[in-house]
């Protein structure tokens, strides 16, 4: 898969988190603004596996420089990232 828009990007990063890092019930709903980073859904090691999802699955490098609190804070900054990201040239 590429990415290609906001929403498709949306859909497989919230699936893979919930599917990956989220047990049945240990988060009762999963919004965009779910803060990922202060619930400790995001570790060192899930974020490592979520960037080699995104490279491997929607075919985005994300830079170091974007490996912030501010843009893996919640799905929506994510996605965002990942959209930004993937508009720019190589």
């Amino acid at each position: 898969m590429t990415a290609t828009d906001r929403e498709t990007i949306y859909k497989a990063i919230s699936t893979y988190v919930q599917d990956t890092f989220l047990g049945e019930g240990d988060i009762p709903e999963l919004t965009a603004e779910s803060p990922l980073l202060e619930w400790g859904v995001l570790t060192s090691m899930n974020t490592s596996l979520l960037l080699a999802f995104i490279r491997n699955e929607l075919n985005v490098v994300v830079p170091p420089t974007h490996l912030t609190g501010q843009h893996f804070a919640n799905l929506r900054s994510i996605t965002d990232t990942v959209y930004d990201v993937s508009r720019q040239p190589a």
